[in-house]
């Protein structure tokens, strides 16, 4: 197939694209910049231009760019950023996308399991409705931004991805050297659940995504089932055969992060039923599992 991917250069997307290039696809990656090569074309998001010629041919657009949640401070400039930079990005692609004569048959749009919220105890799935707060407001805006997709007919599926257990990049990157140095502990009391999944699991859900039709709207892409911060962090201490005792209380992460701290500190339940109910077979369902294979990554 040929595969438009945006956020290319990120996490998700750059495993994405080396696993479909390893397999034979054609990936296209949209930059900003002016393009490399034919295996590259641009967009500006921001000003909403898309070059058609590069989806084109496409069966399939995976969007993952946005600007990183836990990159900075949330400060209000900062804050609006994580925004514009989901809900333009996605508009863009959705009204290019629907502008086509032919165009492709779907669109994953990347989402967040951040769309619930904080839900303590309680195990939400794809049928639990948004929560309260900045980040849920978010993921509402930058969902609702690919209707012209879907209302143009393109199967349009929202990949709510948990928190990516990888030792490059995102919250674990950071967490990793942290541990190793035999300093890493729970966050918070650590009863606070976390929704994870493990890289290799992370794009075979995405390439499962696009391989299943019957798949639409949502799809929670986390392991089966999510551990509290003080059950990962002490997984986390067997695997690499370091002590997890230190904790970072709340006040503490409040100033550090600021307004982010309620987030990392919140706690989200997220079961990936319409995942499971498809057929879908995790590779890593455990954590211990994830953080070795992130390891010898």
């Amino acid at each position: 197939m040929r595969i438009a991917v945006t956020g290319a250069t990120g996490l998700i997307g750059s495993a994405l694209g080396r696993s479909l290039t390893a397999d034979g696809h054609e990936v296209v990656r949209f930059v900003r910049r002016e393009p490399a090569g034919p295996g590259e074309a641009r967009w500006d998001p921001a000003r909403g231009y898309v070059d058609p010629a590069g989806l084109a041919g496409c069966e399939a657009v995976v969007h993952l760019a946005g600007a990183g949640v836990g990159d900075h401070r949330w400060t209000a400039a900062y804050k609006r950023e994580i925004r514009d930079s989901r809900v333009k990005g996605t508009a863009a692609i959705a009204e290019a996308v629907a502008a086509m004569h032919e165009p492709p048959a779907t669109l994953v749009c990347g989402s967040a399991v951040g769309y619930y919220g904080d839900t303590g105890d309680r195990s939400v799935d794809e049928d639990a409705p948004a929560g309260e707060g900045f980040l849920p407001e978010v993921c509402v805006a930058w969902e609702a931004a690919a209707a012209p997709a879907r209302d143009a007919g393109v199967r349009t599926v929202y990949a709510r991805t948990g928190l990516v257990v990888a030792a490059e990049g995102g919250a674990w990157g950071k967490l990793f050297p942290i541990f190793k140095a035999g300093i890493g502990g729970r966050l918070g009391n650590g009863r606070q659940y976390w929704s994870h999944i493990s890289m290799h699991d992370e794009i075979a859900a995405l390439r499962h995504i696009i391989d299943t039709p019957a798949l639409t709207g949502p799809v929670n892409l986390t392991a089966p089932e999510p551990l509290t911060n003080r059950e990962v962090t002490a997984a986390m201490g067997r695997v690499l055969h370091r002590p997890a005792v230190f904790a970072v209380p709340a006040p503490v992460m409040r100033v550090v992060l600021g307004e982010f701290a309620q987030d990392v500190l919140g706690s989200q339940r997220v079961r990936p039923a319409r995942l499971l109910e498809s057929g879908f077979v995790f590779r890593y369902p455990g954590i211990e599992q994830s953080i070795r294979a992130a390891l010898e990554a």
